[in-house]
């Protein structure tokens, strides 16, 4: 072999040498030094499909109250906020596409349909909204990130005649979401259901069916998960005792803004619905309404996913923990200052 092939081998193993420790020094940097968060954030994020709620201004809201509008499609609230939020968090890599809902009811099950990953729009979180009509558990929800407590609204006029839900009386009439917490607290504090839902004796309900009237069983039940299909589409509840109110269903397909417009036209007597929905309506009436009857009971409001989700729900979890704090960081502290979560998003891209 002569020496210009000697050389020439040589040249190839020295270069054959270096690559190879190039490498193993590189895969040994990536093994000492992780990846952080900011560094680890690519283009290829997974995008998830959210149904919100479009009708619970400030929480979770579309820009127009007009499904037929494009702005309908634009989210907007404080949970609007915390996912826009969420999508900013380096690393995370984490994209939503909102669709507006305008039906409440069981909108927390269709995270378990095909359109949806995501589904919110200030939820309670409770087990029985886990669970088909079957019985089996279908979505799983994140842990709290908001905290809600019922309350009734009222004209100012009214404040110190219905300041508690014991002044509620046979001729008051109280205007409900059905399916919501605040129905189904209303009808526990008044006595018009036990704690199980089951209404009391010889409640009349007006459905599209006609007038049913509870015996007192397991047969008539409403609970803010689930109703007795005899009571599916009830419009009015009549108490079979003075010392209870009536109860006046509106707002299934525009919303609680038929609730606000019936309290302002004297059409009922009160609205029992959260806090946080009553004082932002107080907001904008000036001083027309006032918010009575605080509950000393606090909920806590999250998103759901499909049970087969509930890795992917716990990864969004903890992502939600940090940009509330731990939950020390919420609803007022973003009406104060409505860029908190951004700010959080800061300290976690810089960290």
């Amino acid at each position: 072999m002569n020496t210009k092939k000697i050389t020439n081998l040589v040249s190839i193993f020295v270069v054959i040498i270096l690559v190879a420790g190039i490498t193993a020094c590189e895969q040994l940097q990536q093994l000492v030094q992780p990846v952080m968060p900011s560094e680890a954030h690519t283009e290829g994020s997974r995008v998830l499909n959210v149904g919100f709620y479009a009708y619970f201004s400030p929480v979770s809201y579309s820009a127009s109250a007009d499904p037929t509008s494009e702005d309908f499609n634009i989210h907007l609230g404080y949970e609007a906020d915390l996912l826009t939020a969420l999508e900013a968090m380096e690393g995370v890599e984490l994209s939503f596409v909102r669709h507006p809902i305008a039906v409440w009811t069981d909108i927390w099950l269709k995270s378990a349909e095909p359109e949806y990953d995501i589904i919110g729009g200030g939820i309670t979180i409770l087990d029985a909204r886990t669970k088909d009509g079957t019985g089996n558990q279908v979505v799983t929800f994140t842990s709290g990130h908001i905290k809600f407590r019922q309350s009734l609204l009222v004209r100012t006029e009214d404040s110190q005649r219905l300041a508690t839900h014991a002044d509620l009386t046979s001729d008051v009439r109280v205007g409900v979401l059905a399916g919501t917490t605040g129905e189904a607290r209303l009808l526990e504090l008044t006595g018009l259901v036990d704690a199980n839902g089951v209404l009391a004796e010889g409640i009349r309900v007006e459905t599209p069916l006609g007038t049913v009237v509870a015996d007192g069983t397991a047969a008539f039940m409403i609970t803010a998960a689930n109703t007795t299909p005899n009571l599916t589409e009830r419009s009015h509840l009549y108490p079979p005792s003075a010392d209870m109110p009536q109860v006046i269903y509106l707002g299934q397909e525009v919303g609680e803004s038929e609730l606000l417009n019936a309290l302002a036209e004297g059409e009922i007597d009160a609205v029992a619905r959260g806090e946080i929905g009553n004082l932002d309506a107080v907001q904008a009436a000036g001083d027309a309404f006032t918010v009575t009857a605080l509950d000393e009971k606090f909920e806590l409001g999250g998103f759901t996913l499909a049970v087969e989700d509930t890795a992917l729900a716990t990864y969004i979890d903890e992502k939600l923990n940090y940009l509330t704090d731990n939950r020390n960081i919420g609803y007022a502290e973003w009406v104060a200052d409505p860029s908190v979560f951004m700010r959080r998003v800061q300290m976690w891209n810089n960290r």
